[in-house]
């Protein structure tokens, strides 16, 4: 296994290399050779930045985790990409049918599975936002002050959670909940 750890924004260190790389080490047990890792230790601010790449025998795996410490971003991060590692190998086990016994029916059922896989839907990134209270009318306004697509309200008259949108023929979209 090839880990190559970069440095940006900090000073190289050998016992944070030798950390990082004993870490990410761990994923070899779920991969196939050749395994190449790049490893990448950041610092912005006061946010400590592990990230890497891994690629095995035609699988990528990335990872980034963000905290106020070098050592836990790099376990955390040792984390996810071994919880994906061990994801990806379980697939593999359930696609692949006994040695030699794959009959036409299988194979087609086999790439019918591989292809729902590639197309499931992943929650990328959660935010969060205040609900402020605020007129249909003040929220068609800060809407158009900012550059965001839809605007997460609560109604000063029903006091429920309201979601205006800017639709694609330049109208407003409007969500409104109901208890």
């Amino acid at each position: 296994m090839q880990i190559n750890v970069t440095f940006r924004h900090i000073e190289p260190s050998l016992p944070l290399k030798s950390y990082a790389e004993e870490k990410i080490s761990r994923v070899r047990k779920y991969l196939e050779e050749p395994i190449e890792a790049h490893v990448v230790l950041k610092v912005e601010k006061f946010r400590h930045i592990a990230e890497a790449s891994i690629d095995a025998n035609g699988l990528r795996i990335n990872g980034a985790e963000e905290t106020e410490d070098m050592y836990s971003a790099i376990d955390l991060l040792a984390d996810t990409v071994e919880g994906q590692a061990k994801k990806s190998r379980e697939k593999g086990r359930r696609r692949k049918p006994a040695a030699g016994k794959e009959t036409p029916a299988t194979a087609e059922a086999s790439a019918a599975g591989r292809l729902e896989d590639e197309q499931e839907a992943r929650i990328i990134r959660v935010e969060q936002v205040y609900a402020k209270p605020m007129d249909l009318d003040e929220a068609v306004m800060q809407l158009n002050i900012s550059s965001d697509e839809f605007m997460v309200y609560t109604n000063r008259h029903t006091n429920r959670i309201n979601v205006l949108y800017r639709r694609k023929d330049g109208n407003y979209g409007l969500i409104e909940t109901m208890a």
